[in-house]
């Protein structure tokens, strides 16, 4: 009974084999564990604070517009209007990103703060862009909602902040949107009234109002107009 055990020993050629946690009282590395976890929250949370918590939102709205005052039905893609959107949210917020990065990211890889001061310090930079785009009277509705104490606006919190920058967005962007579309329908008109006066009234009126806006849309150079007042909105 003692061979077996003895050739198993002689072709393993190893001896006894333990397996120890390190760290201190053999807890592991907490450190990492909360950088792992803080890491797969924010992937997790990263599709809604792209849309919710920077200008993608606004950007978005307007570019979809252009496409419905157009009448165009699938030009652009959508792929095409929210990979704009994207770049565009990625240089309207270049300057937001580099104060986070400066001032928590950077200092907690360097381990200079603590990662919930880190956090403190992101959600600041994040807080002041959307209160300054937000409008007052919006922020104001779910401060009073809430039932908060009339307080600075840099000390709101973040479940205040966020639905009253949200509002104040859709409400520039629709605002945007109803620009775009007046000189539009002015050209829907113009050519509904020529045709019923030259008795072709059974001519649909986008067949000859689609060329004339996309026209008028490339004369003016629409998409720099629309780029530029889009960023300038956001006092850039």
């Amino acid at each position: 009974m003692a061979c077996p055990a003895t050739a198993q020993t002689n072709i393993t050629g190893f001896g006894p084999v333990q397996i120890s946690v390190g760290g201190n009282n053999g807890l592991g590395n907490v450190d990492t564990a909360v950088q792992v976890l803080f890491v797969i929250t924010m992937l997790s949370l990263a599709p809604s604070i792209l849309l919710l918590m920077t200008c993608f939102t606004r950007i978005v709205i307007v570019l979809s517009f252009i496409r419905t005052a157009l009448q165009l039905q699938g030009s652009p893609a959508n792929q095409i209007i929210i990979g704009l959107s994207l770049f565009m949210t990625y240089f309207v917020m270049a300057p937001v990103w580099e104060n986070i990065n400066r001032d928590a990211l950077a200092p907690y890889q360097a381990k200079q703060i603590t990662s919930t001061e880190a956090i403190e310090k992101a959600s600041g930079h994040i807080r002041g862009f959307m209160l300054k785009q937000a409008r007052p009277k919006d922020v104001e509705l779910f401060v009073s909602m809430a039932k908060l104490q009339p307080t600075k606006p840099e000390e709101l919190p973040l479940r205040v902040v966020i639905p009253g920058f949200i509002i104040s967005e859709l409400r520039t962007a629709f605002q945007m949107g109803f620009l775009l579309f007046v000189p539009f329908i002015l050209i829907d008109l113009v050519v509904a009234t020529v045709l019923m006066s030259m008795g072709m009234m059974m001519m649909p009126p986008t067949t000859f109002s689609l060329p004339l806006k996309l026209l008028l849309f490339v004369l003016v150079d629409g998409w720099e107009l629309v780029v530029r007042s889009l960023v300038r909105s956001f006092g850039m």
